[in-house]
C-alpha cells in the first residue's frame, strides 16, 4: 500500500453529497505525471498519484503485463527540429515556459509553470513513473484541493464517484495539449532533459528510454468501470481487489482519477507517443 496519498480516511457518507467544507484540504499529492511537461511525459505528469480501487462488480480486469525494459526504447525520440541554442540547465525555466505556455491556457498548466526547476522536476517525475512510483513531491502545485472520500453501505466501502471530479481540471488540461507541439518541445529541450536525467544518478542513462517506459506503464493500466470498492487499512484505504492493490503506485493513481479522466489521459498519451515516434 502506498503511504503517500490520496487515500487518507475521510468521513464516510451514505449518500453522494459533496464534501463538507470542514473536511479539510488534501495535503499530499501522493502521486503523479503523470510527470510533467514536455512531452509524453507531460501528460504523464498530470497523471500521477498513489493507489485507487477495484472495478465494477462482476468485472475481471486483467493485470497489465510488466512493460518492457526501458533500455529497449528507440531514440532519439521526437521529430526533427531546428537546432536552438539552449541556456545552461539552471537557466532553462524561461524557455520551458515559452514553449509550453502556448500549448494551453488552462490554470493547471500555468500553476506548474510558475514553479522553479521545471526540467529537473519533470525529469524526476518521469523517472518516478518509469520505476512505478509517484512523483508527488514534484507536483504539489497541481494537487486536488478537495479530500478523497468514500461512500459506506454497512460494512462495505467504495470510492465516492464525486472524488473523481477532483481530477477533472487535470484531465481537461491534458485534453487541450497539442501532441505534436509537445513532441517538438521535447525534441528542442532534449539535451537538457538528458543532462537532468544523468544528474539523477544515471551517468550513461537514456531519458528517451525512461519516457517510453513511463508511457508503457500508464497505457497498460486497466480501465475500470462502475463501483470501485476499497477497504480500511491501518491508516489509509486500499483496493479491496488484491489484484488491483498489486499494481504499482503510478497505475493505482491513474485508476483513482476515474474512468472518464483516465480515458482522456491515456488517449493523449497515445497521441504523444505517436508524435514522439513510439509505436503504440
Amino acid at each position: 500500500m502506498d503511504p503517500l496519498d490520496d487515500f487518507p480516511i475521510a468521513p464516510e457518507r451514505d449518500t453522494l453529497a459533496p464534501p463538507r467544507p470542514d473536511e479539510g484540504n488534501w495535503r499530499v499529492w501522493g502521486v503523479a505525471a503523470v510527470g510533467l511537461i514536455i512531452v509524453a511525459a507531460l501528460a504523464a505528469f498530470f497523471v500521477m498519484r498513489p493507489s485507487s480501487g477495484p472495478g465494477a462488480a462482476g468485472t475481471d480486469p486483467a493485470i497489465p503485463a510488466k512493460p518492457r525494459d526501458a533500455s529497449q526504447a528507440r531514440g532519439p525520440l521526437g521529430p526533427a527540429v531546428e537546432p536552438r541554442e539552449l541556456p545552461p540547465l539552471d537557466l532553462t525555466d524561461s524557455i520551458v515556459r515559452e514553449l509550453l505556455s502556448a500549448l494551453s491556457s488552462r490554470p493547471e498548466l500555468a500553476a506548474w509553470l510558475a514553479t522553479d526547476g521545471l526540467i529537473r522536476n519533470f525529469v524526476a517525475s518521469v523517472d518516478a513513473v518509469a520505476n512505478g512510483a509517484t512523483p508527488s513531491a514534484h507536483l504539489r502545485r497541481v494537487a486536488p484541493s478537495r479530500p478523497f472520500a468514500v461512500v459506506s453501505r454497512g460494512e462495505r466501502f467504495s470510492i465516492d464517484p464525486r472524488s473523481y471530479e477532483r481530477y477533472d481540471g487535470i484531465a481537461a488540461t491534458v485534453a487541450t495539449l497539442d501532441a505534436d507541439g509537445l513532441a517538438r518541445a521535447y525534441a528542442t529541450l532534449r539535451p537538457r532533459l538528458q543532462e537532468a536525467y544523468r544528474e539523477l544518478g544515471y551517468p550513461d542513462g537514456n531519458f528517451d528510454a525512461a519516457v517510453e517506459r513511463a508511457l508503457g506503464i500508464l497505457l497498460n493500466t486497466p480501465l475500470l468501470e462502475g463501483t470501485v470498492e476499497v477497504q480500511r487499512a491501518p491508516v489509509l484505504y486500499q483496493f479491496a481487489d488484491a489484484r488491483l492493490e498489486r499494481l504499482n503506485a503510478a497505475q493505482k493513481q491513474l485508476l483513482r482519477m476515474g474512468p472518464r479522466n483516465q480515458r482522456v489521459i491515456q488517449d493523449k498519451l497515445r497521441a504523444v507517443g505517436r508524435a514522439l515516434g513510439i509505436p503504440t
